[in-house]
């Protein structure tokens, strides 16, 4: 009797599109490992990001609210989720493979730094001479070198193509360089990857305008000054209470978008003649939005930096976290013998400095929080 992987990998062969990738067809692990029996070599690679360290601390790293200013407003763990469900969808109706699709949906910010961009681009500032820091970057280095859950290997031995969507992840806020590392910087990501791309994008603009609203960081009336939200929000039934509307609003925004991806992507892989996963690789990148719905995306982004990023509120605690990881990485790279021992000891092979940016990248907002005090305030408890 065959396995069910290899029944699910026949499944795969009949149902999926010829542009897809194929999980019996992967590129495999940097480490030989007996195959799964019951799960593809995508689900698998799934199932070890869910089950990491890394991935469980995002549930306290900050999205655009610090986890402390109140229970309601999405973390980096939540919002992996709400890319993971999105990205799904659009998967499925475009024939792809939706177990790597998940994956590397749900590893795209597991090498997010606590404070969300302000601890990255402060992290990347102390590190300018040690070889920077990048979220997408240290999202491969936690899947391949800082995870430590196995014994015949470091990391998460994850397939070729699952590491290759973490450090091909591309929005406004990422910017990885693929050279630095195995893969092909010339070549487009899988479709797998393109998409957990722009369902990052839908999720974070339909969460932020949620958590705003909510907190009063951005108020209705400026809001329906944006085109795109003021057609949608003046679509959704008048008859509902504030909160119910916006709350249907913001699910239209997103079926809108969602349908938008779909039919632009379709378009464009018919246009372009593409019939197998090496017409992926060779032609740019082929999941997109359409050139007005980029156009009226744009314009909100811009309403969102203007009256949610750049809220004087959200800039004091930016910058306040900025203060406290540049004070835990100065007195960790002065005094690394205050590292906890497993560090301690890839201080020879990876660096003083590299080690303590591994260690504070790590930390969730309360831990690097806590941590400030314990080091800075002599009557705190150890």
């Amino acid at each position: 009797m065959k396995n069910l992987r290899k029944q699910l990998e026949e499944i795969e062969e009949k149902t999926l599109a010829p542009y897809a990738v194929f999980s019996g067809k992967s590129r495999g692990r940097v480490y030989d490992e007996p195959p799964p029996s019951y799960r593809t070599h995508f689900m698998r690679d799934r199932d070890r990001i869910i089950h990491s360290t890394a991935f469980r601390r995002l549930e306290y790293k900050t999205q655009v609210f610090v986890n402390h200013e109140g229970d309601y407003y999405r973390t980096r763990l939540t919002h992996a989720l709400e890319v993971q469900q999105i990205a799904r969808t659009i998967s499925k109706a475009l024939r792809l493979n939706e177990s790597l699709t998940e994956a590397i949906s749900l590893a795209h910010d597991i090498g997010h730094t606590p404070f969300g961009h302000a601890g990255e681009s402060k992290l990347n500032e102390l590190m300018k001479d040690h070889g920077g820091f990048e979220h997408n970057v240290q999202g491969l280095r936690v899947v391949d070198v800082l995870e430590h859950r196995y014994s015949k290997f470091r990391g998460l031995n994850l397939c070729y193509e699952t590491r290759e969507g973490i450090i091909k992840h591309e929005t406004d806020y990422d910017s990885p360089d693929p050279a630095k590392n195995e893969f092909d910087p010339d070549s487009s990501a899988s479709l797998e990857g393109q998409i957990a791309n722009f369902a990052d994008e839908i999720a974070y603009n339909a969460h932020d305008l949620d958590d705003g609203l909510k907190s009063n960081y951005i108020k209705l009336n400026q809001l329906r000054k944006v085109p795109f939200w003021s057609d949608i929000y003046e679509k959704t039934d008048s008859k509902l209470e504030e909160q119910e509307r916006i709350y249907m609003a913001i699910r239209n925004f997103i079926k809108f978008e969602v349908r938008d991806v779909i039919v632009t992507s379709l378009n464009n892989i018919k246009a372009n003649k593409i019939k197998s996963l090496k017409d992926v690789y060779d032609n740019p990148p082929l999941v997109k939005f359409s050139e007005n719905l980029e156009k009226l995306n744009r314009e909100l982004k811009d309403f969102l930096m203007e009256n949610l990023y750049q809220h004087y509120k959200v800039i004091k605690m930016q910058e306040k976290s900025k203060r406290i990881i540049d004070a835990l990485f100065s007195i960790y790279v002065k005094e690394t013998n205050q590292l906890p021992p497993q560090f301690q000891k890839t201080i020879p092979e990876f660096g003083k400095e590299r080690v303590t940016c591994d260690y504070i990248a790590g930390m969730t907002d309360r831990f690097a929080q806590y941590e400030y005090e314990r080091l800075f305030f002599p009557f705190k408890k150890m």
